[in-house]
């Protein structure tokens, strides 16, 4: 087998492990792909259409849990809440304290149906409210007192390699692809897929006309040099010092049109039958629907909802977010339903943060600390997990949580993807019964 075969087969199999829908993706789940890539050991047939498919849903900006997953029963909550709290006899009930915010329909009758789990107080030790470092802090997957800035997982495990390859379907590179030698694929859309680089170049001709004459150039093994004229720095966000990443790119861009016309063909070719609302994340989740409809053997996807750092107004905003959350997921689960897919994919929904108790001067809420997650699939065991946390006990203000999301992340590893979660995670987290 040539060099370029066998770089084609590894870069077609980790993309097939791993695609985003999305505008960022968790460093977490990269680790997650090179474990699925190494023990897919060299064969693309262990990656089969049977296997199990998880999507993660970012609620981005700060999620009020409180007000979507509502302790209607607890009087501190309507005291601490006078104009955001939500009325008692609205609400979804789940059981005798807490119930779902009442744009939450769909997900009622899913939760009913015996296929939503509910997990309440989620968090982490020593919660940080800054929105970019507890992103890191969940999308790293690390302890809050540890800094992954400079640790970031592809210049620990790709730099210069050619084994494993980012890719995100989005108009913007993931904030996870950032590396001092870029190894992540971007698209910028379903309909026009196309190389775009790491860095921040904004001349799309360049990139393009980058991308053309690596895919012109000869094979090359690693170390090749630049074709005269192009900048890494520039181009690809690397540095002009570090040719050796440039026979990767060659490489990548040589494998990465076949496998863009692949799912572009997949996308044309896979129709569904359910109407999706209008929306950025019905969209999202309507094209995640389609690939797996049309059989690509991605195992990971990813997208994201904004919108959730209510500060002000919060009523009307986090109602309306409710409901295209609400709208979009049920669009999904009919859509996988109807395609018979559904017993094969977990979808699971977290935010950096939840709000505090108590509602600010400006009709909104500040940042918080512990919040919901949600689990839903065909084979999800339903029901509420954990306990709601203590609307007075407060820290600084804030809910404390009772289980870590890391717990969440090792079950998912562990009992639905196949992948050792102390392995990704770097310790063992205890499991829930989620799955």
């Amino acid at each position: 087998m040539t060099p370029t075969r066998h770089t084609r087969r590894r870069f077609l199999r980790t993309f097939l492990l791993g695609a985003a829908a999305s505008w960022t993706l968790p460093i977490f789940l990269e680790k997650t792909f090179f474990t699925l890539d190494a023990m897919a050991a060299d064969s693309l047939t262990r990656v089969a259409t049977g296997r199990t498919i998880l999507v993660v849903l970012q609620m981005a900006g700060g999620n009020d849990g409180l007000n979507m997953v509502v302790p209607y029963a607890d009087d501190a909550y309507h005291v601490a809440r006078p104009k955001l709290a939500l009325p008692a006899d609205k609400i979804l009930r789940l059981g005798d304290y807490a119930g779902l915010n009442p744009r939450l329909s769909g997900l009622k009758s899913i939760f009913d149906d015996g296929h939503l789990a509910v997990i309440q107080g989620v968090g982490y030790p020593n919660p940080n409210r800054s929105h970019f470092r507890s992103t890191e802090i969940w999308q790293t997957a690390s302890d809050a007192n540890r800094n992954e800035a400079d640790g970031r997982y592809f210049d620990n495990c790709c730099a210069g390699s050619d084994h494993t390859v980012g890719v995100a379907i989005g108009a913007e590179t993931p904030q996870s692809f950032a590396a001092r030698i870029p190894t992540g694929v971007v698209f910028s859309k379903p309909e026009n897929f196309r190389f775009k680089s790491s860095g921040n170049s904004p001349s799309e001709t360049s990139e393009e006309a980058f991308y053309r004459r690596l895919n012109q150039a000869d094979e090359a093994e690693p170390g090749t040099a630049a074709p005269e004229g192009d900048s890494i720095g520039a181009i690809a966000g690397g540095t002009n010092s570090d040719m050796s990443a440039v026979g990767f790119l060659q490489r990548a861009a040589l494998d990465a049109q076949p496998s863009s016309d692949k799912i572009l063909a997949i996308i044309r070719k896979s129709k569904s039958t359910v109407t999706y609302p209008p929306g950025r994340l019905a969209n999202s989740l309507s094209l995640i629907a389609r690939m797996i409809g049309g059989r690509l053997t991605t195992r990971v996807y990813y997208a994201s909802q904004g919108g959730f750092d209510t500060h002000a107004g919060q009523l009307y905003a986090h109602d309306r977010l409710m409901s295209e959350l609400n709208d979009a997921l049920t669009a999904f689960v009919a859509d996988l339903k109807h395609q018979g897919n559904f017993d094969r994919v977990l979808l699971i929904t977290f935010s950096e943060f939840g709000r505090r108790v108590q509602e600010n001067a400006n009709g909104g809420t500040d940042h918080g600390a512990a919040a919901p997650m949600f689990v839903l699939g065909g084979r999800v065991k339903p029901g509420l997990f954990g306990r709601y946390p203590s609307l007075t006990n407060l820290d600084q203000g804030d809910l404390m949580f009772h289980t870590d999301f890391r717990s969440v992340y090792g079950t998912v590893l562990d009992k639905w993807l196949g992948a050792p979660s102390e392995k990704v995670l770097g310790r063992k987290f205890p499991d829930l019964a989620l799955v």
